[in-house]
């Protein structure tokens, strides 16, 4: 199939010829002009050094001029380029569209945000990527401002709509709950949790080397695609940067394909669960120490703090608390030793010691000594009540005794077969790969 590759110096005829007028190359080809005729002659080698990719579905209304800005941007940034439109099943004639304005357009199967893109990308013969939406709401003729930091030897290059970052959000180009409080927030979340540098984590103008995208190995064909390119970038200490950009009214006329309530929350459940260290790590251990303190207190007598008294009751909250917080901790190994074995992780040189320390039978072994535990207490309790002849027993004494060891026993059983559990995610096979020790 032809591939077209924009000249800088030659993009001014694009505009007065037509898309069979332009010059029409084969891979890493050029046709070389003759004079007065535009029809190809001889070949020149020339390697495409931008692609300006855009995914597509339906985006009629709007993609002519996102190409036209495209061809714009690469005149601007002074490289030969390329445009992609990676189609995913549009029935309303956007790849006609694009073939008649000189864009190349690669067919994509796998549906859904990340699959098209995926799908271009694949497809791109330019060093750098630069990705949008087709509608109309990014100005691709901005191009050169990421080209910069592509030359400058930065990897992945992220977009700032927000005033934060120094872009501009035109009027009726983002709604008020994406505009203060669904992106704020998100991005917020994003560089607490990951140390990204980027102010707008969601920002669909970004750009990338084919390098840094090799490196990420990015697995999701979703909305999420846009969030585990960024954080595997951190993840994979990629120079990352930002540069302002302009956000537009969307140019079409029927709803996007976004939702915002659902999308928000489908990425904020995506960086949670790529974060299992302030997902279920840092809330399990305070509220197993929490739990800790008060049981251990309230196993012995009772606690009075001002004209309000903490019994019994109160204990078997505590002893509630402990056990919820065990629980979050054993998630929260779960979560990374998964997560590193379907490659959705990088492999953590601390994390593959401990996990390493703490096999499996170490975890029988503290199981075993915490069931222990618990079972002499509940025999401690049983023999009381021998002593009483099997009678009435003050309630809260004998509760002191009771609560406390069935929680031990609880949290012995729950060791033991979280070991057990962690084992099996732990087996290697062909295509898993969980933490091993450095």
């Amino acid at each position: 199939m032809p591939v077209h590759i924009f000249r800088p110096a030659r993009l001014k005829h694009f505009f007065r010829a037509s898309a069979f007028d332009c010059f029409s190359f084969t891979h890493k080809t050029r046709a070389r002009q003759r004079p007065g005729r535009w029809n190809k002659i001889r070949f020149v080698s020339e390697p495409v050094e931008l692609t300006i990719l855009m995914p597509c579905l339906n985006e009629a209304e709007t993609l002519a001029r996102c190409i036209e800005t495209a061809r714009l941007g690469i005149q601007r940034a002074g490289v030969p380029g390329e445009i992609i439109v990676a189609d995913n099943g549009s029935t309303d004639g956007s790849p006609a569209i694009a073939r008649k304005l000189g864009a190349r357009v690669v067919p994509v199967k796998d549906k859904g945000y990340g699959g098209a893109l995926r799908g271009g990308i694949r497809a791109a013969l330019g060093k750098w990527i630069l990705m949008g939406d087709a509608d109309d709401s990014y100005d691709f003729s901005e191009a050169d401002r990421f080209v910069k930091k592509f030359q400058e030897g930065f990897e992945l290059v992220m977009g700032c709509r927000l005033p934060i970052g120094g872009g501009t959000i035109l009027p009726g180009a983002m709604p008020w709950k994406n505009r203060h409080l669904g992106n704020p927030l998100l991005s917020f979340v994003g560089r607490i949790f990951f140390k990204c540098p980027a102010h707008d984590f969601h920002c669909g103008l970004r750009g990338f080397t084919r390098a840094a995208f090799e490196k990420m190995d990015l697995q999701t064909t979703g909305m999420e695609f846009a969030s585990e390119m960024v954080i595997k970038s951190t993840f994979k200490h990629l120079k990352i940067t930002e540069v302002p950009v302009t956000l537009r009214p969307d140019g079409r006329s029927r709803p996007p394909h976004l939702k915002p309530w659902r999308d928000g929350w489908r990425h904020l459940r995506f960086m949670l669960l790529f974060s299992p260290r302030w997902l279920f790590l840092a809330p399990g251990i305070f509220l197993t120490a929490l739990g800790v303190i008060f049981a251990a207190a309230l196993s012995l007598n009772d606690i009075k703090i001002g004209g309000i008294a903490f019994d019994v009751g109160t204990l078997a909250v505590a002893c509630m608390i402990v056990i919820i917080g065990f629980q979050l901790v054993a998630f929260a190994f779960f979560t990374k030793v998964f997560a590193i074995a379907e490659g959705l992780l990088p492999d953590d040189p601390k994390f593959s010691r401990a996990f390493k320390f703490f096999n499996l039978e170490k975890g029988i072994g503290f199981g075993l000594l915490v069931l222990l535990a618990g079972v002499a207490l509940l025999a401690r309790a049983l023999w009381i009540w021998w002593q009483a002849n099997f009678g009435d027993l003050p309630p809260a004494e004998n509760l002191r005794r009771l609560v406390p060891a069935v929680t031990l026993i609880i949290l012995g059983v729950q060791a033991i077969f979280s070991s057990f559990f962690m084992s099996a995610l732990g087996l290697k096979t062909q295509t898993r790969k969980p933490p091993s020790p450095s």
